[in-house]
């Protein structure tokens, strides 16, 4: 979220730390790990501290959803020093928590959270009506121009890895406006749509979450070259490259070296040993050839459910065996 690391993992508040809350968002600011630039625009932006820790969390939820099943399953161990190379999953990292940030910034306007922003005012939306029926549309305009102005991105980097960087930033951003909808609500006499209010809605954040995981897939391993035409440097892909141009396209997430096989405990993860996996689907893949031990337990759950009059469920309680996968060292 500083532009230099794409997920900063955020320490949890201390008691002291909790009770500054209470002084106000300026206090709050003062916590993050932000430049000064960004703390500055952080105090002048009250909600903007709270928004920032929902997109963190979001965004490493959803990453560790997507690599769950996968060699690197996100873990924050190691981010510092995969943030510092060019891998797929660098790029992914940039990607999700750009993405992230545009998701939670949106959200926290149409929901009141944040003071200098309220319901989306895109032309040709009734969203003055939307807000009277209790609906208001996600801002997603004012996100994206405030995180860019947030990202610093005035200015594209000299450099290959700052080009690749913002880049992969902006593939994040345009995920989320791909999941960007129109939604109608009717109002009449008998459901009739006599009146119809019409807002913005975001989708889910899964399904932004998911978009980018093939587009990590179908990542393009980029390099550096000079566009004659208009004399700087461009981002391009291998010769053969499935677009007519070298040029990676707009929505490719890229990067500029191999990943390394996140088998063995290194300084960019922990291995996948003692990692748990499916035996039909991820532990041939997860665990490097080594095998799989096999587990047996007992799981207690929740059964044979009833409603009760007036206000509560009653439940048995069940036990059932279960098979656990995991990788051998």
């Amino acid at each position: 979220l500083t532009g230099k690391e794409a997920l900063t993992h955020f320490p949890s508040l201390s008691p002291s730390a909790a009770a500054a809350q209470g002084k106000g968002h300026v206090k709050q600011c003062d916590l993050l790990q932000l430049s000064r630039r960004q703390k500055r625009l952080c105090r002048r932006e009250p909600g903007l501290a709270e928004t920032l820790r929902d997109a963190v969390r979001l965004g490493v939820l959803e990453c560790q959803f997507q690599f769950r099943s996968e060699r690197w399953n996100c873990s924050l161990e190691g981010r510092a020093s995969l943030l510092k190379r060019g891998f797929k999953e660098t790029a992914f990292l940039y990607a999700v928590s750009a993405a992230a940030l545009t998701h939670s910034l949106a959200r926290a306007c149409s929901a009141g959270r944040m003071e200098r922003c309220t319901c989306d005012e895109s032309p040709g939306l009734e969203n003055r009506k939307a807000w009277q029926w209790g609906v208001c549309g996600d801002n997603l305009r004012y996100s994206t121009k405030f995180l860019k102005k947030f990202l610093g991105q005035k200015r594209v980097g000299k450099d290959l890895r700052a080009k690749v960087d913002i880049h992969n930033t902006n593939v994040g951003i345009k995920a989320v406006k791909n999941g960007l909808k129109t939604t109608c609500k009717c109002h009449g006499v008998s459901g009739s749509c006599a009146v119809r209010t019409c807002w913005k809605q975001l989708s889910p954040f899964h399904e932004v979450g998911r978009l980018l995981k093939l587009r990590y897939d179908d990542a393009v391993k980029v390099f550096s070259t000079t566009n004659d035409a208009v004399g700087h440097s461009e981002l391009a892909g291998p010769q053969g490259h499935r677009q007519s141009s070298a040029s990676p396209r707009s929505t490719d997430l890229v990067y500029v070296e191999d990943s390394p096989s996140f088998c063995r405990p290194s300084k960019y993860s922990l291995g996948t040993a003692g990692r748990t996996c499916s035996r039909e689907g991820s532990c041939a893949s997860m665990c490097c050839g080594r095998g799989y031990n096999t587990q047996s337990r007992l799981v207690t759950f929740s059964c044979h459910c009833q409603v009760q009059w007036c206000c509560y469920v009653e439940c048995q309680q069940c036990m059932q065996e279960e098979v656990v996968y995991s990788c051998k060292q």
